[in-house]
């Protein structure tokens, strides 16, 4: 991903932006975005807090949107599978409607927007990798294969670890992050745990949440 942010795109306002819950209102769920994937070779996952839910098994709050996680590079793999409706790149309180190549190559957050309603319905985060190698996004030395990553409800729906999941969710700690955290850390297996707290050591050494594990 680039860090030079490219010509166009539309800073949103305060107002935009507080409707943004009424456009993600008829989002896809988890099991639809599983079926318009079927097949795909590339590896993705959902990620962020409905992939906590998975995780346990049950929906535990409500959620604002559905994000999915793939390698950046597959990216026009799984746009393929989405014919008829409109990506737009997302970053810095900017969005690039239909977004060009470059757009998407100074951005890793892409919505998925019908262009009938308006309504959004996914939510896919382009990912650096290595080949078939995770990259953290927010620590590049956190390298896992994907393989290690990603697990799988009862009938078949890929989900980030929930390890991993929280390692995101520490680096800001909002009132629903902490929620998480402290409603998930007791599901986690004694090496998830021991995983996470390594992780958030690794990357925020001086981070709240490692008292807690």
């Amino acid at each position: 991903m680039s860090r030079h942010q490219p010509d166009g795109g539309v800073k949103l306002t305060a107002a935009e932006i507080a409707a943004l819950d009424e456009k993600w209102a008829c989002c896809w769920s988890p099991a639809e975005v599983a079926r318009r994937l079927e097949g795909v070779a590339t590896p993705w996952y959902v990620a962020a807090g409905w992939a906590l839910d998975l995780f346990r098994g049950a929906q535990t709050r409500k959620h604002g949107d559905v994000e999915i996680a793939i390698p950046a590079a597959d990216f026009p793999e799984v746009r393929d599978r989405f014919p008829g409706y409109v990506f737009d790149a997302v970053g810095d309180g900017r969005i690039w409607e239909d977004a060009a190549p470059d757009a998407l190559a100074a951005t890793h957050q892409t919505w998925v927007r019908d262009a009938n309603t308006g309504g959004y319905l996914l939510d896919v985060f382009r990912e650096p990798h290595d080949g078939r190698t995770w990259i953290c996004r927010h620590a590049e030395t956190v390298r896992l294969p994907y393989s290690e990553i990603i697990l799988r409800t009862p009938d078949g729906i890929p989900f980030l670890a929930p390890e991993l999941v929280l390692l995101f969710k520490a680096k800001h700690v909002r009132a629903k992050d902490q929620r998480d955290f402290d409603e998930s850390v007791p599901y986690l297996t004694s090496a998830q745990r021991r995983r996470l707290a390594e992780l958030v050591a690794h990357v925020y050494p001086e981070h709240q949440w490692l008292k807690g594990l």
